[in-house]
């Protein structure tokens, strides 16, 4: 990782100064040395101004005249470059530091996703190092304007808090890039979605591992990161390269949110293909109001058909003992319906909190 306390020169001599220095020893001027060496005047003397480089093949032929090595001249140039390109970068450093003001820095620390520091400078780094930018504006061009439609195709420019959900999807794209997977196959992926909802209908202690190795048998990448502060996000669908990945916060960790979300994530996978991104619970650039219909629609057949969501509410008295029955009777889970029914408001919001069991991935 990059570190701005690395020892570095304050300043470096460009190679003109030298060559100088050697032309004033050698007792030949401008004109003559340009002649010996067969580079046009005005070359040289861009050289000797600092407004021009030492070039590989400039360094033999000064090798020949001067009888000083070209790697010399070539490693003068070098470090005389490296310089000039750290005090830019230096620069793009101080021009970061507003800018990181706005990420939620503290709180990815305490997650682990960047080191802790109280620096402003050292905050910088290592934001463009966990972002993988050189800078504000590289960071722009990717997650603001759409330079590279290919792999982010929507902007967050208009969405709150834009470098706190940035920094929330590129956990995800970590995350996901540490787990294996066969390729995608379409069919095999809706041949598991009863397991998957049969998962969910139990859901045993290690649930989250048993959706996520299902899931990755058949191409797809499941993973958990925590909702950053005001950010609000409840999950987020993208394809990295040939691979769809579902990225769920698990927000509130209630399990009726924590399922229909994962349904409607994978609604947006078998309905809408690779170039939709859709993030949930966000106002952003590049939304598709019917698409988010449509991933709501398929979640909820999935979850609880329209058919047996009337026949619950069909039924003279609602008590837990009705509940379960009917939960075990369509495969699903309590909550589930008991969200359903807070939904229609044909229960209290009072009733049935019981069932929305605290979330836990660990």
């Amino acid at each position: 990782m990059a570190s701005i306390n690395k020892y570095y020169p304050e300043s470096v001599t460009h190679p003109g100064l030298f060559l100088e220095e050697s032309l004033e020893e050698k007792g030949i001027g401008p004109k003559e040395f340009a002649v010996k060496t067969g580079k046009p005047e005005k070359t040289i003397s861009a050289i000797l101004n600092g407004n021009s480089a030492i070039t590989s093949d400039m360094a033999i032929l000064f090798e020949q005249v001067l009888k000083i090595p070209a790697h010399f001249w070539l490693e003068a140039q070098k470090n005389f470059d490296e310089y000039k390109a750290r005090l830019k970068y230096q620069e793009s450093i101080a021009n970061g530091i507003e800018w990181a003001k706005n990420a939620p820095y503290a709180e990815m620390a305490k997650l682990g996703w960047v080191p802790p520091t109280r620096k402003a400078e050292t905050k910088v780094i290592n934001l463009y190092d966990y972002f993988e930018v050189a800078s504000v504006n590289s960071f722009n061009d990717y997650y603001f304007h759409q330079k590279t439609k290919v792999a982010f195709r929507i902007s967050l420019a208009t969405t709150k808090k834009p470098l706190a959900i940035a920094a929330w999807l590129r956990q995800g794209e970590i995350q996901a890039n540490s787990l294996a997977t066969l390729e995608y196959s379409r069919t095999k992926f809706k041949a598991i979605l009863p397991a998957l909802k049969n998962i969910m209908a139990k859901q045993p202690q290690n649930f989250f591992n048993e959706i996520q190795q299902l899931c990755l048998s058949v191409g797809v990448k499941v993973i958990h990161t925590p909702c950053l502060t005001g950010i609000g996000i409840h999950g987020a669908t993208r394809w990295i390269n040939d691979t769809p990945l579902i990225q769920l916060s698990g927000r509130w960790k209630r399990n009726d949110v924590f399922w229909f979300t994962f349904f409607h994530e994978i609604g947006h996978i078998l309905l809408h293909g690779k170039k939709y991104i859709s993030l949930e619970n966000i106002g952003f650039e590049g939304a598709n109001i019917q698409y988010e219909q449509e991933a709501n629609e398929f979640a909820s057949e999935w979850i609880l058909t329209r058919e047996q969501e009337d026949e619950i509410v069909s039924q003279a008295e609602l008590n837990d003992d009705v509940i379960k029955r009917f939960a075990a009777k369509f495969s699903t889970h309590p909550a589930s319906i008991i969200g359903r029914l807070h939904f229609r408001k044909v229960i209290s919001y009072k009733y049935g909190r019981e069932f929305f069991q605290s979330i836990d991935f660990d």
